[in-house]
């Protein structure tokens, strides 16, 4: 993205309601915490989440099935 696009999209921003434009700063400024952030996924972490998100049907659990599977490895009663 050239830094054009940046601009326009930057003035389209000064046109929305005040609080939608509250809300854009609110998750740059989140971006900005997270690019100081010491925190990185290495190369095979972000491969592996990238793989998790494509999977077209992935099996999820609810709380009470992940509990069980807990209790069940950890024999815990």
């Amino acid at each position: 993205m050239t830094k054009d696009q940046v601009k326009e999209i930057l003035d389209r921003v000064l046109t929305w309601p005040a609080e939608r434009q509250a809300d854009i700063a609110h998750v740059i400024e989140i971006m900005e915490e997270q690019d100081k952030s010491g925190l990185r996924l290495s190369d095979e972490q972000a491969a592996e989440v990238r793989r998790r998100l494509a999977e077209k049907n992935p099996k999820t659990l609810s709380l009470a099935e992940f509990n069980e599977r807990l209790r069940r490895r950890h024999e815990l009663g």
